[in-house]
């Protein structure tokens, strides 16, 4: 009987002991490291437009370990790099609340893209810490691939060729696009643009496509914001027996709160809104109504990986979709990863193609109309710098307009 009770009283303090002993894996695997220095380059044929800002970024650590992320402009990018100087880059939900909140002004959407770049750069950092892609720090992936769309069409014309807009429908398919996307009445800058008049034309060019994709094909069309109210409801009830995949951004921005819930009311056509937008607090409303079927958050436009996942878990409890809008390279790669976690429908656009990217030599995986997921640790991604214009640099912390409450959470000085 006492041998009996002493073996009990050593398996109950085994678990104890052996907790007490050993590391979290956290722990184990994470060395101490400290960020330096915040560079900033300008890529060959830099996108100057700001939500789809090509700028490169790298953050650098003590332990020989850079991040790599894409977004912002110089000056936004050199006053949001002022808050990681000297903080363990580990801690990356930290330093996204204090570089959120650090400055006077609340956050516009010029500073989240440049907050969002940096944010990419830490995840790419702790991935490769770990020597695990950035997927796998989100929970794991629920897909090898996410569909994607193509504008304007999947496939090249040869020289002098000019392919109707059925015939580009066709070949997108044909290149394994899951979708064939156009804009809404296309017109010629500086001609005018009559919207009662090209109402009619989107009706003309929806059935051409419907024709060209084939029944069992997809398109997609961008209202890119031009119609007002009433045009936005004639158009969307003329293309509903077409099917398209969905319709996008079909009112104004500014007008999508008040809009969006009363067009739902008046089409079946699937709804998407917000390539322009930054965070949840310009989605949940609209997500948890159900006044839209997909969001067009993307990255870094919202704030980087770690906001992205906050605006997927709104989605997946509501049951939307997400389609990114296209930004960068970079950023796609880094939506990858993301995506490659959400367990809801997902459509990707992307625009390059196959075409190789010269100071991208590693990125996104791209076959037959599909962004592919990897498992190469962080990003994925590899830069050239070489072929780069290195335009600033941190290296000194910025200011830090915080308060820090009793429970050590975070508030505006």
């Amino acid at each position: 009987m006492t041998n009996r009770r002493a073996f009990l009283k050593t398996l109950a303090a085994a678990p104890a002991a052996i907790h007490l002993a050993r590391p979290t894996i956290a722990e184990a695997a994470l060395p101490k490291a400290k960020i330096t220095r915040i560079r900033i380059y300008k890529p060959p044929n830099l996108n100057e437009l700001f939500n789809q800002s090509t700028m490169i970024c790298t953050v650098e650590t003590d332990i020989g370990i850079t991040g790599i992320g894409e977004g912002g402009s110089k000056d936004t990018l050199e006053q949001c790099a002022g808050t990681l100087i000297g903080k363990n880059p580990f801690r990356i939900e930290a330093i996204w609340q204090e570089m959120y909140i650090a400055w006077f002004y609340p956050p516009g959407r010029e500073k989240v893209h440049a907050l969002g770049a940096l944010d990419m750069a830490l995840w790419d950092i702790k991935g490769k810490a770990l020597n695990l892609p950035v997927h796998e720090l989100l929970g794991g992936a629920v897909r090898e691939h996410c569909e994607c769309y193509a504008t304007g069409g999947g496939a090249t014309p040869r020289a002098g060729q000019r392919l109707s807009l059925k015939e580009r429908a066709a070949s997108t398919m044909e290149a394994g696009y899951r979708a064939f996307r156009m804009g809404a009445g296309d017109t010629a800058v500086g001609q005018v643009f009559n919207s009662h008049e090209r109402v009619r034309k989107v009706a003309q060019d929806c059935k051409e496509l419907r024709e060209g994709v084939g029944k069992n094909g997809d398109w997609c069309i961008d209202f890119h914001q031009r119609f007002d109210y009433n045009d936005a409801v004639r158009a969307c009830r003329m293309i509903e027996e077409f099917e398209p995949y969905f319709v996008e951004d079909p009112v104004r921005d500014e007008h999508a709160h008040q809009d969006l819930p009363k067009l739902r009311q008046m089409t079946v056509v699937p709804l998407t809104h917000g390539e322009e937008w930054g965070q949840r607090y310009d989605f949940n409303r609209l997500v948890e109504n159900h006044d839209i079927d997909y969001i067009r958050a993307t990255l870094p436009n919202v704030g980087g990986i770690t906001e992205m996942m906050k605006i997927a878990a709104i989605c997946e409890t509501h049951a939307v979709g997400i389609i990114p809008h296209f930004t960068g390279p970079v950023a796609t790669a880094a939506l990858v990863n993301c995506l490659s976690t959400f367990p809801g429908p997902v459509i990707m656009e992307y625009n390059y193609g196959g075409r190789p990217i010269s100071h991208l030599p590693q990125c996104l995986d791209f076959n037959k109309g599909k962004a592919m997921r990897n498992d190469r640790p962080g990003l994925g991604v590899t830069a050239d710098l070489k072929q780069m214009t290195m335009i600033g640099e941190v290296t000194t912390p910025g200011r830090s307009n915080v308060f820090v409450r009793p429970d050590g959470s975070l508030t505006h000085w």
